[in-house]
């Protein structure tokens, strides 16, 4: 995973590169290995000026194959698709599935390359590239390669995260995060910035590969029926809403009252409150009254109730 998001990140920006830009990277490398090569071949003239035409000839050879073949596959090789030519054109060498190319690339495109490029001045390179769909010559074709461009102009839209669906907004609350690593989640909000510029082919199945990483860290698989850029989504926006937590509100939610399961959104129908229950009427205590009694004796009083107040003798 650390490929895709330190030195190959331009995976993620497959936009095929035109003839143009490619012409002229190829025209900045010949012109550095050519230099090279004669500067080589002075040294080596200098140097060998004592051996017979025989092992002169074997040490041109040499040097030729060393110089114009293997220096532009041991550059690509270490650069992972960048030589000077494309570095100056904002080009890069990338596989098929936007990951980084390794020696094998390197070496089909650099054999290919003297036959298609060196030996034929570049017509049957025009004439591949011009027929490709996406511009590959023929030493793309048998790597598995693509020239993709690697500066590519801002939008107006660089950075932002489309924000997932609200059917799957808080499904993924439950979901233990602490072992995705911060590789992973730099990859995903890549992919999420620029998976509109990415061929739809390439995209889905870079989607499919960081979802299938996502859920291999966090135990729960990839529901089903939730595409995987949508789930990487969802599952981006949980642990942002996680991080706002934590920074503003202190990493504690509030306690939540006591009330019965609620389904999550998009998971049923529309969340109701509990059914309130309508309080049972009491009627008030009202004293039994007492009616007086006619036997009492005239002038004296009747018993009242106990106020606290004596009055005076």
């Amino acid at each position: 995973m650390s490929e895709l998001v330190t030195g190959e990140a331009v995976a993620l920006e497959l936009r095929p590169a035109k003839l143009p830009s490619r012409g002229l990277a190829v025209l900045l490398d010949l012109a550095v290995a050519v230099t090279v090569y004669v500067l080589v071949t002075l040294g080596l003239v200098a140097a060998t000026a004592s051996l017979d035409e025989a092992a002169r000839t074997a040490v041109s050879i040499a040097t030729f194959v060393l110089v114009l073949v293997g220096g532009p596959i041991l550059v690509e090789t270490l650069t992972h698709g960048r030589s000077l030519g494309k570095l100056a054109c904002g080009l890069r060498v990338v596989r098929d599935d936007g990951g980084p190319i390794r020696f094998r690339h390197a070496l089909v495109r650099g054999l290919l390359g003297v036959i298609e490029i060196l030996m034929t001045f570049g017509v049957v390179a025009c004439v591949a590239s011009l027929v490709s769909a996406r511009g590959r010559r023929l030493g793309d074709v048998f790597a598995g390669t693509l020239v993709v461009r690697e500066r590519v102009p801002a939008a107006g839209q660089g950075g932002f995260v489309p924000p997932p669906p609200p059917w799957l907004a808080g499904r993924f609350s439950g979901l233990d995060l602490s072992a995705v690593p911060d590789g992973l989640w730099l990859a995903v909000r890549q992919y999420l910035t620029r998976m509109r510029q990415l061929d739809p082919q390439v995209g889905w199945s870079m989607a499919e590969r960081l979802a299938s990483d996502v859920a291999g860290r966090t135990g729960a698989p990839v529901p089903p029926g939730v595409p995987p850029a949508m789930y990487l989504a969802a599952v981006l926006q949980e642990r942002q809403t996680r991080e706002a937590q934590r920074a503003f509100g202190g990493g504690v939610a509030a306690p939540a009252a006591p009330a019965s399961p609620v389904p999550a959104v998009g998971q049923g129908g529309p969340v109701l409150p509990p059914p309130a229950v309508p309080p049972t009427p009491v009627s008030p205590a009202v004293p039994p009254a007492v009616p007086p009694s006619s036997s009492e004796a005239p002038g004296v009083p009747a018993e009242r109730p106990a106020t606290g107040f004596v009055p005076p003798a």
